[in-house]
């Protein structure tokens, strides 16, 4: 079954009017199906449409079911935009569907990208998480500053990680995570994060780490933080 996603459902038992409209002219929904609904904060709603109008489809609610996330911590991935926005795009829709929870753009000292439209990233986030059925839609936020936000996360109780290129005494990602506990992994700009970056992160509590033998593209490096923080908790 499609699921349509209601942010508003404690105000409003009518779907937005692009979702309205796919449900109704695209998938040819009409009065009296039932459909499934969620809030994207983990509770699904079986609902019945009264009202199958394109641009306000009115619905009612059967039944109401709170969700379990499928992984039993928080994925934040804050990563540095890359040049060609697409493929930034890309890495926010893979890292949606395998499960990430949390975006942060970065902007560093070497950025080639100092700007990024998030109401298109979240765009596709909706999309990605439709497809895959995500009842926990992720939240991106805006580009910040690098040192502004490792000043944010000097009191998480989070495992802080920093993929970085240079030489130095650094575990694979794999080898670093403690199931259960939140993560949050910080991955580069093109030119990577400059020195004094990686520093003032392990000043702040952030550990090095690996993704393995290869030198990955940015939005590969997220994607792969992404999916083996995942899979090590499954």
């Amino acid at each position: 079954m499609y699921l349509f996603y209601t942010p508003d459902i404690d105000r409003s038992h009518c779907l937005s009017e692009e979702e309205s409209g796919h449900c109704v002219r695209v998938l040819r929904y009409a009065a009296g199906d039932t459909i499934l609904l969620t809030d994207g904060r983990g509770t699904t709603y079986t609902a019945r449409i009264t009202t199958a109008h394109p641009k306000h489809c009115e619905f009612e609610i059967l039944k109401a079911e709170k969700q379990e996330k499928n992984h039993p911590f928080h994925l934040h991935i804050a990563v540095a935009p890359t040049k060609n926005a697409e493929r930034i795009e890309w890495m926010v829709e893979k890292c949606t569907e395998i499960g990430a929870d949390e975006f942060t753009l970065l902007s560093c000292r070497y950025s080639e990208r100092k700007l990024m439209r998030t109401d298109r990233l979240e765009k596709i986030i909706l999309s990605a998480a439709k497809q895959s059925l995500t009842r926990y839609l992720p939240v991106i936020h805006e580009m910040t500053d690098f040192d502004t936000f490792i000043r944010t996360q000097q009191d998480s109780e989070a495992q802080r990680f920093i993929a970085h290129c240079y030489e130095a005494d650094k575990r694979l990602l794999r080898d670093s995570i403690e199931r259960g506990r939140d993560v949050l992994v910080l991955i580069g700009p093109e030119g990577d994060f400059s020195e004094q970056e990686v520093q003032t992160a392990l000043q702040t509590g952030f550990l090095p780490v690996s993704l393995g033998n290869s030198r990955l593209r940015t939005e590969t490096a997220a994607v792969v933080a992404c999916h083996t923080a995942i899979l090590l908790n499954e």
